[in-house]
Formats: C-alpha cells, sequence, structure tokens
C-alpha cells in the first residue's frame, strides 16, 4: 500500500499475484466506509473520506490481508 499516509486522496496497492483485488475501509467503529473491486495497477480513490486512521482490508483469490490506512 503506498503512500500511506494518503496525502492526495488516492493510493495503490501491489501484491505478488498483481490481480484483481476486493478492497474494503472501514473507520475505527468497525463501520465499513468504501467497498470496491480494483483491477491490477489500478488507484484506489478515497478523497471522500475524512482524514484520519483506517483499517484496510483487501482480498485476492483466497488471500485476505489487513493493515491500517492513514489518510491526511
Amino acid at each position: 500500500v503506498y503512500p500511506n499516509p494518503v496525502n492526495n486522496g488516492e493510493f495503490y496497492i501491489i501484491t505478488t499475484l498483481n490481480r484483481a483485488k476486493e478492497v474494503q475501509i472501514f473507520d475505527m467503529l468497525g463501520k465499513k466506509v468504501y467497498s470496491n473491486t480494483i483491477k491490477e495497477n489500478e488507484k484506489v480513490k478515497v478523497s471522500d473520506l475524512k482524514s484520519g486512521l483506517y483499517i484496510l482490508k483487501v482480498a485476492e483469490d483466497d488471500k485476505i490481508a489487513t493493515t491500517k490506512l492513514v489518510i491526511k
């Protein structure tokens, strides 16, 4: 995930498989605030989200990863 923190309202997710991914973003209360399927090398646009700390969940094939995402 780069850049993290997100400064310009968009970021990229690069994986070793680099296939289509299901992306979900949750606020710190656990509420889903973003959900989308992105293609390989497609940028994720989050300019409508407020500044703060979020949880990013990425699912690709049978793998799932979560990480913190900071939006400035």
